[in-house]
């Protein structure tokens, strides 16, 4: 249920349509396309690091990661890639959209950049939500995670916590919540290529 706070928190409306904001972004990037080999090679490596980070996530948190509604969470996960760094899915979504940005070459520099400052503001407002709610609900289990594991920058060393953690990986899962992660990947990847083979064929 919402309640009149929530409606006033900015962090919650950006929640809601974090799945959206990327759209712009995406298109500005693929219409003033100006790839070159190099370039789409690297950039879809970058990508690809976020997407293994992001499948890796969602294989233990599931469909969770796809709620729109309030900020919540049934476990606290603390295995996988989230025994490195708190927020594994954001994490893989800017270096998701970095990776796009350096293949397509659009605007560049300065479009990534703005993409790169968007998103990490974006993220970061909505992780001082989450982190709200997670305090509120684990209390000390998830005050001791988030003093030895950084929001967006990994440990080297995975962290053991006290409790193992609550759920493990299901690769089968990971696939049915990234499904539409990965049909918008293969469709701008491709949107890049065609653009780049349009290029050649006028120069």
């Amino acid at each position: 249920m919402t309640t009149p706070e929530d409606t006033r928190d900015v962090r919650r409306l950006i929640f809601t349509y974090r799945s959206y904001t990327p759209i712009p972004f995406l298109l500005v990037m693929i219409w003033f396309a100006q790839p070159t080999p190099l370039s789409m090679v690297v950039g879809f490596a970058v990508a690809f690091v976020g997407e293994i980070i992001r499948f890796w996530g969602v294989s233990i948190v599931g469909a969770e990661t796809r709620t729109t509604g309030r900020v919540g969470g049934t476990f606290l996960i603390t295995s996988g890639p989230f025994s490195y760094v708190r927020n594994p899915l954001y994490l893989g979504n800017m270096l998701l959209y970095a990776g796009v940005g350096v293949m397509s070459m659009a605007l560049y520099p300065w479009l990534l950049v703005i993409a790169i400052v968007w998103f990490y503001i974006q993220y970061y407002l909505i992780v001082t939500k989450e982190e709200e709610y997670l305090i509120e609900r684990f209390g000390s289990e998830y005050e001791e995670y988030r003093l030895n594991v950084r929001r967006f920058i990994p440990r080297v060393i995975p962290y053991r916590p006290a409790r193992p953690g609550a759920k493990g990986a299901n690769p089968a899962e990971g696939m049915a919540s990234e499904r539409r992660t990965l049909q918008a990947i293969l469709l701008v990847t491709a949107a890049i290529v065609a653009k780049y083979l349009w290029l050649q064929r006028g120069a």
